[in-house]
Parts: C-alpha cells; sequence; structure tokens
C-alpha cells in the first residue's frame, strides 16, 4: 500500500481533532473506532473480509504500513476468523498515541505541549494544515447533503464516525439534527464498515458476548442496528497511551 493516501485510521483522528483545544473528541470511543477503523482498511487493500460477524485473513501479504502490518500479524497469529466485536474490545495499548505521532512526523500535526492545573505534564496536537481535515469534512458533508451513496471508504468513515459518537462533535446543536441522523444512515453503504461500526457499538453499550446472527449487515440489519443505536453510548473506560510495541504485546496474548 502507498502512502500517497491517508488510512482510515488517520482521517478519523483527524476528524475527531478539535482545531480550538488540540484534543480529540469522544476519548473514550475513539480508540475502539481506529481499531476498528483499521480493519476496514485492511479489508480495502484486500488483506482481510468478512465471514458472517467473524474477520477472515485472506491475503497475508504485508500492506506497507507498519501499525496496519501489526493488526494484519495479530489477526494472522489467531489462527481462525475472530468476532470483530472481540477483536475491536480488546486491547489497544497506546493506538491512539501511535497514530498522533505518526501524523506528526508525516506533519499533518504538531504537539504543544502544556500542563493540567498547572502541575501535570499535557501534550496537545494542533493541525498544521487545516484544509485536510476540511477536505474530509466536506466528503462527508458532500455524501449527506446529495444523498447520493457514497464511495466505500466514505461510507466507512462516516459510519464510524457515527459509531464513536463524533456526530455530535461535527453537526452540533439541534441545528445538526438532520445531519446526525443522515450520517448515521450512510452506514448501510458498505458492508464492511457496517459490520465494523456496529461491533464497535456493541462494545460500548456491553453486548459483546452475544454473537450477531446471520450475514454482516445487510441493508436492513444496518437499518434496524442504526435505530437500535441511533445515539450510541460512551461508557468505555480511556485505554492507556503506552507506546506501540505495548499494543503489540497485549493483543498478541
Amino acid at each position: 500500500m502507498g502512502r500517497s493516501r491517508r488510512t482510515l485510521p488517520e482521517e478519523l483522528l483527524l476528524l475527531a481533532l478539535d482545531p480550538a483545544t488540540g484534543t480529540t473528541a469522544q476519548p473514550q470511543s475513539l480508540d475502539l473506532g481506529l481499531a476498528g477503523a483499521q480493519l476496514v482498511e485492511l479489508a480495502l487493500a484486500g488483506r482481510i473480509a468478512p465471514d458472517g460477524d467473524r474477520i477472515a485473513v485472506v491475503v497475508p501479504r504485508p500492506t506497507g504500513d507498519p501499525t496496519l502490518d501489526c493488526a494484519l500479524e495479530l489477526l494472522r497469529r489467531r489462527g481462525a476468523p475472530v468476532r470483530a466485536v472481540h477483536w475491536i474490545g480488546g486491547p489497544r495499548l497506546g493506538l491512539r498515541q501511535t497514530y498522533l505521532s505518526h501524523l506528526e512526523r508525516c506533519g499533518m500535526v504538531h504537539a504543544v505541549a502544556g500542563q493540567m492545573c498547572g502541575v501535570l505534564p499535557t501534550t496537545r496536537y494542533q493541525a498544521t494544515d487545516n484544509a485536510i481535515s476540511r477536505e474530509i469534512r466536506a466528503r462527508l458533508d458532500s455524501a449527506i447533503r446529495t444523498g447520493v451513496p457514497p464511495d466505500p471508504r466514505t461510507a466507512a468513515l462516516a459510519a464510524l464516525a457515527h459509531a464513536v459518537g463524533l456526530g455530535k462533535h461535527l453537526y452540533p446543536g439541534n441545528e445538526g439534527r438532520s445531519s446526525r441522523s443522515r450520517l448515521r444512515d450512510l452506514i448501510r453503504h458498505d458492508p464492511m464498515g457496517g459490520l465494523v461500526a456496529h461491533a464497535v457499538m456493541d462494545v460500548q453499550n456491553g453486548v459483546a458476548a452475544q454473537p450477531r446472527r446471520g450475514p454482516a449487515v445487510t441493508g436492513r440489519q444496518a437499518s434496524a442496528g442504526s435505530r437500535h443505536a441511533a445515539e450510541p453510548s460512551h461508557g468505555v473506560p480511556m485505554q492507556s497511551q503506552r507506546g506501540a510495541d505495548s499494543m503489540v504485546r497485549a493483543v498478541a496474548h
């Protein structure tokens, strides 16, 4: 996979980054969304495919993206298809920080050191080129405004944005209610994105133990699931932000 194109985890993180505060919206659920976005990106690259409510590795060849290839290798080591909800609900130590550091190396964000309560050191991230975030946002806005089925990448991004609760961040207040509703409805346009988005919401809502019946996310299932979780909850404890190596060890074992 070439690096001329931003990956879905990177785009989801840029969408969540508040340009005014340098913090990420919905941090508790964003880690789940990033793990789900990795699955969709690997599916778009032809490395994995849905198998009912499970994820199967179909081509174990590396993509060339180290973070995605780490996830692909962990999936391969499982030796059998893994339920999407179990994969997304597993430990994701340092995943958000890994992508923030990557965006910083690529020059898309820069770190700003600060303090919380005048004592605790903090790091915030400011976008260096807001045009990139505007372009990502414009794709969602266009799909919402026109009603034209978006490309699979944009549809999956919309599904993940809804699943992690970014709708209220992107389209706030009463005036944004119709846009949030249409954002939710875009979930039906990409089967893999829909499967992953529903898995993210299932983890947040504490229903990961119950297997999802039938094939992976038909249009009717997506519509019904969207009504069931129109405004996903965000009760998942924040994942600790450690290095990528810790993430690999935690998930592998």
